[in-house]
Parts: structure tokens; C-alpha cells; sequence
């Protein structure tokens, strides 16, 4: 279980860009972030998971097998991709990734946003229940791309 890629942009609706490491701050989440800025499409949308949000690989090469979609892991609009983690697991639960600790507070649905920025048609179809997993940042610290997930 580990986390394979970091997802970051600062501002709603622009592209995501790939990072090798990211700062995560209890109460903010990813510095250079949309939400930690106050500056994503939903920031003024009420509730909790607005700090990081994570998808697994393995979703995404569902979405291909079973929708023959290839969806590029920037486009799912996620901070993190993982390997090897059952997100939808975690709900209410704490976990770890490097030495970063998050709670895990709902599932991340896709959404028509997503689908639309992504510019693929059925996106949001092929990654409904296995659109990831909202988390608020319990403990801050520096993430890694290949840093461990331990749950």
C-alpha cells in the first residue's frame, strides 16, 4: 500500500499538476492547493474532506476495463492516487500516509465537474462508488510520492 502520485492546483478549475511532495497542515490541507486556499470550486460549499482528497489506482483501471475509459489520475480532480488501499473502507477511520495522518470523513463521488474539466464523456458513470475518499489532516507533515499508506 503506498502512495503513488501527488495532485495539486491553485486555484478551481484549473489543471492539476503532478508534484513530488506536498506540505499537509491540520485544519488547511495541501499548501498549494485549491482548498487549502480557500480558492476550489466547492470551498464555500459546507462540510468536512475539504483538506485532501485521495483515489486508488486500481479505480482507475476499473473505469478502463469495465468502460474501456482511460482516465489520466489529474483528471479525477484528487490529490493523491494510492495502490493497494480500499478507500471506501475508511470512512470514519484514521490512517496514515508517510508521516502525515488523516481521517478519512466521506466518500468522493464524482461529480459533473470533474467529468466536464476532464473533457471524457461517461467519467463520472465509470467511477461512481469508486470515486475516492475525503479526509481532513489530523496530523501534518510532508508527503511523498512512495511514501507507505498504513491503515
Amino acid at each position: 500500500m503506498k502512495l503513488v502520485s501527488i495532485f495539486l492546483t491553485p486555484t478551481g478549475g484549473a489543471p492539476m499538476r503532478e508534484v513530488r511532495e506536498a506540505r499537509a497542515e491540520i485544519g488547511v490541507g495541501l499548501a498549494g492547493d485549491r482548498y487549502a486556499g480557500g480558492a476550489g470550486t466547492f470551498s464555500r460549499t459546507v462540510g468536512s474532506g475539504r483538506h485532501v482528497t485521495l483515489i486508488e489506482i486500481e479505480a482507475l483501471a476499473a473505469a478502463e476495463r469495465d468502460y474501456d475509459l482511460a482516465i489520466a489520475p489529474a483528471l479525477t480532480r484528487r490529490n493523491l492516487l494510492v495502490s493497494g488501499v480500499a478507500l471506501n473502507h475508511l470512512v470514519g477511520k484514521e490512517f496514515q500516509v508517510g508521516e502525515v495522518r488523516l481521517l478519512g470523513t466521506r466518500l468522493c463521488e464524482p461529480c459533473n465537474h470533474m467529468e466536464e474539466l476532464s473533457g471524457i464523456a461517461g467519467a463520472r458513470k465509470a467511477l461512481i462508488h469508486r470515486g475516492g475518499l475525503r479526509c481532513d489532516v489530523v496530523r501534518g507533515g510532508t508527503l511523498r510520492a512512495g511514501d507507505a499508506v498504513v491503515v
